[in-house]
């Protein structure tokens, strides 16, 4: 507690750096810009070249140089629907279910065409979001020279919001309506076709790849049941209602199955590792302007 015998004007007066002080400073922070940030921007760009080759798509001639991986569906507490699916990249190479129906207890067997690959959308686009920060990093090679902090800010702040958008992208499966599935490219890619009650959607969440088999019964035209359509979701419940071509349906069963897919699981760390050095980098600039409050930090 203060004295109250002693004036506010006797108080020790809080002073900044010294000329010294700042001279060190000055030196600290030259250094900073001139070699721990490109330091940083190296190891950016090695984790994240990393991230993209995991995305990549096979390319002609040279489909060996990213493996094909099989990966079983399963679901602990259930068994209408089985499968194994194959994942090269962003595509969804080849698909094989195994679907009981409810109704007849029978096991109906669907797999793609083989002229068809299935893009995951969200894959495609995380990727394309990771090129966009290792580019904003390849800009800014060795030989440049970064003048102020609020430089490096930027930079640090326009990665960081693409691989934001790339972590969301893995962690956020997009919503969809019930119409929209049926309508759905994925719809076309089965032999044998599949019926008119089935409908299928693969989506990722996390490092899983999940697929999702609704099972739907045919509203009579003149019900007395309340029909109210469904908006969009990533996950619809029984119950749910949709109209497609005049005609009226209702989901009757919903099976999830999913599987791990380890290199999903790494390159989600990967994002979390860089968005950490990109931050760490931020808080050390701010720690300099924190100092001296006459350049633009």
């Amino acid at each position: 507690m203060l004295n109250p015998q002693i004036s506010l004007s006797e108080l020790p007066k809080m002073s900044g750096p010294s000329q010294a002080e700042r001279a060190v400073l000055e030196e600290e922070f030259n250094w900073l810009l001139k070699e721990e940030v490109h330091a940083v921007l190296k190891q950016l760009q090695d984790i994240l070249k990393e991230a993209s080759r995991r995305f990549s798509i096979p390319t002609p001639g040279l489909e060996n140089q990213l493996k094909q991986e099989n990966f079983i569906l399963g679901s602990s507490t259930m068994d209408q629907v089985k499968g194994v699916l194959t994942l090269q990249g962003e595509a969804l190479t080849q698909a094989d279910i195994n679907l009981k129906t409810a109704k007849s207890n029978q096991v109906m067997h669907f797999t793609f065409r083989d002229d068809k690959h299935w893009k995951l959308q969200q894959i495609q686009d995380a990727r394309n979001h990771v090129n966009q920060a290792l580019q904003l990093l390849s800009g800014r090679n060795e030989s440049y020279h970064f003048k102020t902090g609020a430089e490096v800010n930027k930079l640090m702040d326009a990665v960081m919001l693409q691989l934001t958008r790339a972590r969301n992208r893995l962690t956020t499966p997009a919503a969809m309506t019930l119409p929209e599935l049926a309508t759905s490219g994925l719809m076309k890619m089965f032999t044998p076709p599949m019926p008119g009650d089935v409908m299928v959607n693969f989506y990722i969440n996390l490092s899983k790849l999940c697929l999702t088999v609704y099972q739907l019964h045919a509203m009579q035209p003149n019900t007395t049941k309340n029909f109210k359509p469904s908006g969009s979701s990533v996950l619809h419940n029984p119950g749910a209602m949709f109209e497609l071509n005049n005609a009226k349906f209702e989901v009757s069963q919903v099976h999830k199955v999913e599987c791990v897919v380890p290199w999903l699981n790494n390159t989600l760390i990967f994002f979390t590792i860089s968005l950490q050095l990109c931050q760490q980098l931020k808080d050390k600039i701010s720690v300099f302007s924190s100092f001296w409050n006459y350049r633009p930090y």
